[in-house]
């Protein structure tokens, strides 16, 4: 009878702690009982290749057409997002992706990207090949119905060309070839091989015919995108393909990708391949960290789940995480087939609830959490933890059009099961890993409570805004998509900018010397920091986890520093503590770097700016200067009197500012551990590579 109540008491406890971290994950009870309306079965992994390999004979009869080709180049911002920069480099993606989905399949190993010198882009796969033959519907081959026809493709689940996909719509190959001045299409099948080129956004200049013999398989796509289209740009940026293409190798483990840059003198190539997959992945993104557990752990498993109407659906799932010696918790990336879901969703749940219960089972059942302390939040478990979540499915639901983030409800037992049953055991085979980690939550939570305590001073005296700090000077607007804040470096440079501005839109906050560098101290430190303090006061907005986009008091936040390694440095501070406390203003492009002349020249009774020295030089040639002719190199902000930092640095009509964007959250958070860690080692790197480029250096 003791031993039945006991094992009640037991599944009390372990519902309680459950509850708990559904609550903190946001997870609803409702949530947690519809999961359990499907049926759950256990898969095999030991070959997921082969488990999730599409059906060799890749025909027309897979390519399903869901509606005909509309006007995208009216509207490519519908298909692209937009016609910049990300929207051309979108064009790349939806081609490499359709090879990824290739090797999803089990059929490619190998990726080739080629930039060529008129800017124009080769993908080339070793997969299966497009299918060649005529599909019934659109009375066209398989190749021309997928680059004609929009919302056809074999990646929809009757066609059962692909049973894992990332091009949900079935929408990349046609909206690229609309969006293309040219687009040659090249396929290796069947011992055949075919072409078909289309011009001037889509229009087929000869039908798909066969041009030759072959032994291999694969497709090869070359387009050029159209000018007309993309009016701000066509040349394509090398890293942040190689950035992209990079991700995709590390979550597509044994699939080498390489890119190649022929537009230069000699030709820059890249090679990719981890047959690590994210275990690598996860390695990569702490570069520069001190590990608390030093192998990478790694979970994984795949459920066929019943559905609700009896349809049956494999589900595989792949973890890996690392804990570091830092403090931040949002360090979790995840992904469903192959797209980044920035925003979560149902896998991301499910991992916070395995996470949670299985830290506080493990530190109770091993008296490493006193028996009277509360347990450990998601938060402190997340601590330092650096963790890639990979879901495969072949019928994903995301919230919205973005797809940012995942839906499906039976994802999030699935995940839940997987990384509780794995982590778990690791726990138990590893207990000198496993004590360094719960120590390492044991000191978040210390440090979370002591934040807290600092939080709620700051919420008190600064959140409610009742008095904005002393040292502000604030604008008379109300309106925030007008008014401005100033961060401005020294008390003399804020001296002069508080009698430069527009006092109806510009607001001065003069910083005393360098701020906390955020990226070592621990939060309750952090809050306690003056200067910390009276930007969150005078930002409004909150921090973390409480930071209100909407409650920002100015829509353009301006880092004013001088033009010297103590400016740099106290700009590298600033944006540190935006990215780890108010990344939303980041996000959201509320951030910029003012820019404020280098070089002065008096000539005549008119001043002349330079903000390079190619303006300079530029300056010196059309004003007809002789050489030695004298000039003023700023080394600071104080140096400027109120109506030179006006005309030079904040007026509307004549500034020169820097919008702060994070395009890859990834790659910045490598940068920020990089230049703003402990590790010295990446830091020495990262400056003997980039010396050479220093100019003006002021020590």
């Amino acid at each position: 009878m003791a031993d039945e109540e006991k094992k009640i008491e037991e599944a009390k406890k372990e519902e309680a702690t459950l509850v708990e971290a559904a609550k903190e994950s946001g997870v609803s009870k409702e949530s947690l009982a519809e999961e359990d309306k499907f049926q759950y079965k256990m898969e095999d992994v030991s070959n997921e290749r082969g488990a999730e390999k599409a059906d060799e004979h890749y025909t027309a009869d897979n390519i399903q057409v869901l509606e005909g080709l509309e006007a995208v180049r009216k509207r490519p911002g519908m298909y692209i997002a937009t016609t910049a920069a990300p929207g051309l480099h979108h064009l790349v993606w939806e081609i490499v992706d359709n090879s990824i989905d290739e090797a999803l399949a089990g059929y490619c190993t190998n990726i080739e990207v080629t930039i060529n010198p008129e800017n124009s882009i080769t993908v080339q796969d070793d997969g299966r090949g497009i299918p060649v033959d005529i599909v019934a519907k659109s009375g066209l081959s398989g190749v021309e119905t997928a680059y004609t026809i929009l919302h056809a493709g074999g990646k929809f689940g009757e066609g059962g060309g692909y049973k894992v996909s990332g091009g949900l719509h079935g929408v990349g190959a046609s909206v690229v070839n609309a969006l293309s001045k040219y687009c040659d299409v090249t396929v290796h099948k069947e011992g055949g091989v075919y072409h078909v080129r289309f011009t001037d956004g889509g229009k087929i200049t000869e039908h798909l015919k066969k041009i030759g013999t072959c032994d291999d398989h694969g497709t090869t796509v070359t387009f050029l995108p159209d000018p007309e289209i993309f009016t701000e740009t066509t040349v394509f940026n090398y890293e942040t393909i190689k950035n992209h293409l990079r991700q995709m190798a590390f979550l597509n483990g044994g699939v080498k990708i390489t890119l190649t840059d022929k537009r230069g003198a000699e030709p820059v190539t890249d090679t990719f391949l981890f047959n690590g997959g994210i275990r690598e992945y996860v390695s990569f993104i702490n570069t520069g960290k001190l590990p608390i557990n030093n192998e990478v752990i790694y979970c994984q498993g795949a459920e066929e789940v019943t559905l609700l109407d009896g349809s049956k659906e494999r589900i595989y799932s792949e973890i890996a995480m690392q804990w570091t010696d830092y403090y931040n918790s949002d360090g979790v990336y995840s992904f469903c087939n192959n797209i980044s879901t920035k925003e979560g969703g149902t896998h991301v749940e499910g991992f916070n609830l395995a996470l949670n219960r299985t830290i506080n089972d493990y530190a109770r059942k091993f008296k490493l959490l006193d028996e009277k302390a509360p347990n450990f939040t998601t938060d402190d478990c997340r601590e330092g933890l650096t963790c890639v979540i990979s879901v495969k499915h072949p019928n994903p639901q995301y919230e919205g059009q973005t797809k940012t983030k995942l839906g499906n409800s039976e994802v999030r037992k699935i995940v839940s099961t997987i990384v509780g049953d794995q982590l778990s055991q690791y726990l138990l085979e590893h207990p000198d890993e496993a004590k360094k980690i719960i120590e390492k939550v044991k000191v978040a939570s210390k440090g979370r409570m002591a934040a807290q305590a600092a939080r709620e001073t700051i919420r008190k005296g600064a959140l409610g805004i009742t008095t904005l700090p002393g040292k502000l000077a604030d604008c008379s607007s109300k309106d925030p998509s007008l008014c401005e804040l100033y961060i401005v470096e020294g008390n003399s440079a804020g001296g002069s900018a508080k009698n430069g501005r527009d006092r109806e839109t510009q607001a001065i906050l003069p910083l005393r010397g360098k701020i906390l560098n955020v990226e070592k101290a621990r939060e309750d430190r952090i809050f306690k920091n003056a200067e910390i303090g009276n930007m969150i006061t005078a930002i409004g907005a909150g921090i973390r986890e409480n930071f209100d986009v909407t409650k920002i008091r100015y829509h353009k936040i301006v880092i004013m520093t001088d033009a010297d390694v103590d400016g740099d440095h106290i700009r590298i501070l600033l944006l540190t503590f935006f990215y780890r406390f108010m990344r939303p203003l980041i996000d959201g492009g509320y951030v910029y770097i003012a820019q404020p002349p280098l070089y002065k020249i008096d000539i005549k009774g008119n001043a002349y700016y330079a903000y390079n020295d190619d303006q300079l030089e530029q300056l010196k040639k059309a004003l007809q200067l002789k050489p030695g002719y004298p000039f003023q190199r700023y080394k600071g902000l104080g140096e400027m009197d109120a109506q030179q930092l006006w005309e030079t640095t904040m007026d509307p009509k004549a500034r020169k500012m820097i919008r702060i964007t994070i395009d890859d959250a990834t790659k910045a958070e490598m940068a920020f551990t990089q230049l703003m860690g402990d590790d010295v080692e990446p830091r020495k790197e990262f400056i003997s590579k980039n010396a050479k480029f220093v100019q003006n250096l002021d020590i």
